[in-house]
């Protein structure tokens, strides 16, 4: 091999090492950047919450001034009009013992003397009553009770009908019980329902409150109850509002996983998913419908919004790309999450500030949306427009540039990657100003399930998980329409059982949260 041949092979050798050994540094930095994502997904803080002050963001020490360039170079003695009114600084309200406890029973316990305590202990005359003070108001707690309530139903005769051969026994009215040859009523089954989808306490709990106040019950019991009252009375309901839901222009949907044994088919161990979907902030009547499904397909999403033709808020789940004739709004708080994700543990050092950055574009579209909140939809819409479309326009620029600098595979890579694949569907909510740039709503009435899912883990049956899906429907739904959540399931159960509504379905509408008199009676205090 002569010596040019050779000094070429060595230099392809040398090539050929030093491109194994940047490949090496990059899959290391992922693996790094992976190990410090976990890490501050365990350790570190769980809110996504960040500052902005005069249009920059601050992350630890860092600020960057991304839109204040104007600002600081302004003139201050010229005086311009603002779109908004400046916000009204608000101290944290104090304790108000009259607001606290105006809707709350109060009795009064006024300590006396004894009448042989009534003499003076120095001269002995008798004391005469000079008034009471107020020393202090405290809150008693009474522990729930349980009683046996037997049912009887007097009977009357016509002695004369008797006589004449016509019928002659009349009863009164008795309201049917809501499930028959049981003991529970509509209080003891909503107040099972509350603890376990209001309060997260497992049935398994229950049973052991029960035992406490002397009825001993097994869960079991408490499941069927559940289960049977949701079947019969909960569900015509459910599929009520369902129909309401559909009426609507603006939606959000949101699905997480769930655990349901003794599917058919399917494994234990396989994950199911509970669906949600909500109306819009600004429903005139507020709806939260969850949905049990076997799994993630978005024909299952489909099926349920058939007849929906208006605008859908979602994450960017590839299954709701099978809702046809809507239009697809995405959701600004999951790029921000991105970016949050990307954002490594030490703020200070250099690769913090591409993340810091995107944060600070989306903190200043979620800055503009809660100065628009309250106008209406027509001017939010132009204001958008004016406002926030050149802040996108930046982004979008900013985006396309730094794609270009980073890992692929890098957390940064894949938010950056994440904003520019959605883009269109970032900014639908431009075109119509009751949307809203994030599916917070969504997220936030999938929540309680998420927490209950913690405590019972799992649904033991398919019929559980339906059940369950009935009941966080009804109780996030009342929540929305500031229902107290017992009391509605209360209302429900007591009086759906003996009414007309399968031959008369006008009957669910009295059943609705926003009815005149369930409002009245079922109001949070």
């Amino acid at each position: 091999m002569t010596e040019s041949s050779l000094i070429q092979t060595l230099q392809k050798t040398i090539e050929s090492q030093n491109g194994t050994i940047q490949s090496l540094r990059k899959e290391l930095q992922r693996t790094n950047e992976n190990l410090e994502y976990l890490l501050k997904k365990l350790y570190g803080k769980k809110s996504e919450k960040t500052a902005v002050i005069d249009g920059q963001l601050l992350i630890g020490e860092i600020a960057l001034g991304l839109f204040n360039e104007a600002e600081v170079s302004a003139d201050s003695t010229v005086l311009e009009p603002v779109p908004f009114e400046e916000p009204v600084k608000r101290t944290r309200a104090g304790y108000k013992r009259k607001e606290v406890f105006k809707n709350l029973p109060q009795q009064d316990h006024v300590y006396k003397l004894n009448e042989s305590q009534k003499n003076c202990p120095t001269c002995q005359e008798d004391l005469s009553d000079a008034g009471k003070k107020f020393l202090r108001s405290e809150i008693k707690y009474i522990p729930a009770e349980i009683s046996i309530v037997n049912i009887y139903q007097e009977t009357y005769e016509c002695r004369n009908c008797k006589k004449e051969g016509r019928p002659s026994i009349i009863n009164p009215y008795t309201p049917e019980p809501v499930l028959q040859h049981s003991y529970a009523t509509a209080s003891s089954v909503a107040w099972t329902m509350y603890q376990k989808y209001v309060q997260a306490v497992p049935l398994y709990r229950q049973e052991k409150d029960w035992r406490q106040i002397g009825f001993p019950i097994s869960r079991a019991t408490l499941s069927n109850w559940i289960l049977k009252t949701s079947e019969e009375w909960l569900t015509p309901v459910v599929e009520r509002l369902h129909e309401e839901l559909l009426k609507e222009k603006y939606l959000h949907a949101d699905e997480t996983p769930v655990q349901v044994l003794n599917e058919p088919g399917k494994k234990n161990t396989s994950k199911s998913y509970m669906w949600v979907y909500t109306t819009s902030k600004e429903a005139k009547n507020p709806v939260r419908i969850f949905q049990y499904e076997t799994g993630r397909s978005g024909d299952h999403a489909k099926e349920f919004l058939k007849g929906f033709d208006g605008y859908l808020h979602t994450d960017a789940y590839s299954g709701y790309g099978k809702v046809k004739d809507i239009k697809h709004c995405l959701c600004w708080a999951h790029v921000r999450r991105y970016f949050v994700d990307a954002s490594p543990k030490d703020m200070k050092s250099p690769e913090a500030t591409l993340p810091a950055t995107g944060i600070a574009y989306c903190n200043q579209l979620f800055d503009w949306e809660r100065k628009l909140k309250d106008l209406p939809a027509e001017q939010r819409k132009a204001q958008r427009l004016k406002h926030e479309k050149p802040v996108l326009e930046a982004f979008w620029t900013w985006v396309k540039k730094e794609k270009e600098n980073v890992l692929p595979k890098s957390k940064i890579g894949t938010a950056l990657q994440y904003a520019i694949n959605h883009k269109e569907k970032l900014e639908k909510y431009l075109e119509d100003g009751n949307c809203v740039i994030s599916n917070n709503i969504a997220e936030s009435s999938i929540k309680p399930f998420t927490v209950g899912r913690k405590n019972w883990e799992f649904c033991g049956s398919p019929e559980g998980a339906k059940a369950s899906a009935s009941v966080y429907t009804l109780v996030e739904t009342a929540k929305a329409n500031g229902l107290n959540p017992y009391k509605y399931l209360e209302y429900i159960l007591s009086r759906l059982p003996g009414s007309n509504f399968r031959t008369n379905p006008k009957t669910l509408d009295l059943m609705l949260p926003w009815d005149s008199l369930i409002q009245q009676i079922c109001k949070t205090n």
